[in-house]
């Protein structure tokens, strides 16, 4: 890594750097990440969640959505390195751009019926979100205070998700009066486009690491350029990385089930209205869910360690209860056997049970998520020497020594689990088009999370230390009106 050899001169007035509305300030930057991720993968999540990409046969979404994640599994591990050279508008742009194509394709395919430009854009897309998600999982886990990680990841997550909210309203509202619709309508898919072309506009807004300034005077890195070479073997080091290791099977799981839960709960079970209007609460419930876990892995105890152990054990209870009441709901259909579609207005009680568990799957993915981003942020950090110079009546500017700010590690942490999340994702859609039956399915996400619990406390037991004095001091030298306000 090179450093710039000019240091900036940080402003000397204690209640500028004490504001959360700075444009420099990481509650600003973090917001701003989630805003483009609420416009691109927040409206691709709700066009997802209509199941088939919104159309009755699920053929052309499950290629499309083979090769997205499978192009994302390469670029979701090789985009950390990519946003070490490039920085953060290029990386962002080159990859918001990417989500206008895929949601085209549909509107493409609403007319001609021909699957090859969809799985192409997927490809694209593949590509696109590595960039993105590489270059927010940097944003996530270098810019916030080290003490209120889960805070800043609660933020993101409900910014984002309401991308989710507001693309099922686009669905709902544009095909209310069309219930026995088999597609969605153009309006559909030119709605998500447009927000998808704000999200890219907005991705240069995004500040690099080295003009982000903390409340305590700390600015996040002064890199300013790698080279291949680096970026490739730390790359091929993760993958003998035993922390990366234990991560794989929550990684793999984190998105398998999402082609389970959008195709063979929401599509097979609702109409196509109910759909969009499911999908409002299911993006949703993942807002509340990520403040719910937000809170626990940063508040809980005074041990870090602590709370990242009763981070992975709430989880594994709330998703053993809802996983075994997905267990229950599945017993009653198959793909040889299936139910009436239900409609939110007409169907009643019967509504009411497979409603309310779709809801959970959303506040358990996000709860999942966020859990797991937690743990890779206390990794990141704990090969770091925190310096945080405190907030008196005279602001002394304090450059980060190599590493503190190094936003690298987090890249190449978050790159991996992104990039195992997608080949995950990859091989869900395959399972789903060779129809393998929805039991198995089931069955398959649930043993997958559930592998993936022991493996986090034993990596939470073994790799994230309490750093006592560190997070005691940082937290005394911040300022306590604003330290609930920011995400990892």
């Amino acid at each position: 890594m090179g450093f710039d050899g000019d240091e900036e001169t940080a402003p000397q007035n204690p209640k500028y750097l004490k504001s959360k509305f700075r444009y420099n300030s990481p509650f600003v930057q973090v917001s701003l990440i989630g805003l483009v991720c609420f416009c691109c993968p927040g409206m691709f999540n709700a066009l997802s969640g209509m199941g088939g990409g919104g159309q009755v046969d699920h053929t052309a979404a499950n290629n499309a959505n083979t090769a997205l994640y499978t192009t994302f599994a390469v670029f979701g591990v090789l985009g950390g390195g990519i946003y070490n050279i490039l920085g953060p508008h290029l990386t962002l742009a080159a990859g918001c751009s990417t989500y206008i194509l895929y949601a085209g394709s549909f509107l493409y395919y609403n007319h001609h019926k021909h699957q090859a430009f969809a799985i192409v854009a997927g490809a694209l897309l593949g590509v696109g979100a590595g960039l993105l998600w590489a270059g927010q999982g940097a944003i996530m886990t270098s810019y916030p205070p080290a003490h209120r990680k889960g805070v800043y990841i609660s933020l993101f997550w409900s910014i984002f998700n309401m991308g989710g909210v507001i693309g099922g309203l686009i669905p709902f509202i544009t095909n209310y009066n069309r219930s026995e619709a088999s597609s969605v309508n153009d309006g559909t898919y030119i709605g998500f486009m447009v927000f998808m072309a704000a999200g890219t506009a907005l991705s240069f807004a995004i500040l690099p690491p080295s003009k982000v300034i903390r409340e305590d005077g700390t600015r996040c890195t002064h890199i300013q350029y790698s080279n291949v070479s680096t970026e490739a073997v730390e790359i091929i080091k993760l993958f003998l990385n035993w922390k990366m290791l234990l991560i794989v099977p929550a990684a793999w799981s984190s998105n398998f089930f999402y082609t389970y839960q959008f195709n063979n709960v929401n599509a097979t079970l609702f109409n196509l209205r109910t759909r969009g209007f499911n999908n409002v609460f299911y993006w949703g419930a993942q807002m509340l869910g990520s403040v719910a876990i937000g809170y626990l892995m940063d508040f809980s105890f005074e041990s870090r360690r602590k709370r990242g152990i009763f981070g992975v054990c709430v989880v594994a209870l709330l998703g053993t209860a809802i996983w075994g009441g997905g267990l229950a709901n599945q017993r009653r259909y198959s793909i040889k056997d299936p139910l009436p579609p239900l409609d939110f207005k007409d169907s009643g009680r019967d509504f009411a049970g497979p409603f309310v568990l779709y809801f959970s799957y959303g506040l358990l993915d996000a709860m999942f998520q966020s859990m797991v981003y937690w743990v890779i942020g206390a990794l990141a950090d704990d090969s770091e020497i925190l310096s945080s110079p405190p907030i008196s009546h005279t602001v002394n500017y304090k450059e980060e020594p190599f590493g503190v700010g190094h936003v690298a590690p987090r890249c190449w942490y978050v790159g991996f689990y992104k990039g195992v999340q997608s080949a995950g994702a990859a091989a869900a859609w395959q399972v789903d088009t060779q129809k393998v039956s929805y039991m198995s399915q089931l069955i398959v996400n649930w043993s997958l999370t559930t592998i993936s619990y022991p493996l986090l406390l034993i990596l939470v037991l073994l790799a994230v230390k309490d750093n006592h004095k560190d997070e005691e001091g940082t937290a005394k030298e911040a300022d306590p009106t604003s330290a609930g306000t920011v995400h990892t």
